[in-house]
């Protein structure tokens, strides 16, 4: 086998640890989100807004470093998370005191185990030890509830009062 390089290769890197765990009967396939798929993942599909490091723009796009974890600290707040991510996310909201207005898109176009990988390396930062806190399942699950993103910004509302959010 040729070695893997070029600008795929951590794509590739993902996929090969994915079929060696498979294929040495470790992991089964679909069922485990991969934290280093996480973080290239994220990477590509949301350091656009919420920049590389996950601290957002002030005033644009709210930061995600340290405060995911906490989100995710309770079986409500997951489904939160899994809900922003599947239905994106439309109005106000206040994240560490400032107000934030605006729209968040939906990545239900991504599987399942993508969604979960990219949650869970979001609620491992600043640094932190991965854990598998999402799973694809959990993320299949979370998809049978289509909201609106208006919908979305109401139910963190919701949670906010039985969890305050950070």
């Amino acid at each position: 086998m040729a070695p893997v390089t070029g600008a795929g290769s951590a794509g590739n890197v993902g996929m090969m640890k994915r079929l060696s765990a498979v294929t040495l009967g470790l992991l089964p396939l679909g069922n485990v989100a991969f934290a280093g798929d996480g973080a290239v993942l994220y990477q590509t599909n949301c350091s656009i807004c919420h920049e590389a490091g996950a601290q957002g723009r002030p005033g644009q796009f709210p930061p995600l470093v340290g405060r995911a974890a906490q989100i995710s600290a309770t079986a409500e707040g997951r489904q939160y998370m899994a809900a922003v991510a599947l239905n994106g996310i439309m109005g106000r909201i206040t994240v560490g005191g400032d107000i934030y207005t605006g729209f968040m898109p939906s990545f239900k176009m991504l599987p399942d185990e993508d969604i979960a990988a990219i949650l869970n390396h979001v609620a491992s930062l600043p640094g932190g030890e991965e854990t598998v806190l999402f799973t694809p399942s959990d993320i299949a699950t979370a998809r049978t509830e289509r909201l609106s993103p208006p919908a979305v910004a109401e139910k963190r509302k919701i949670l906010d009062v039985i969890h305050p959010l950070p």
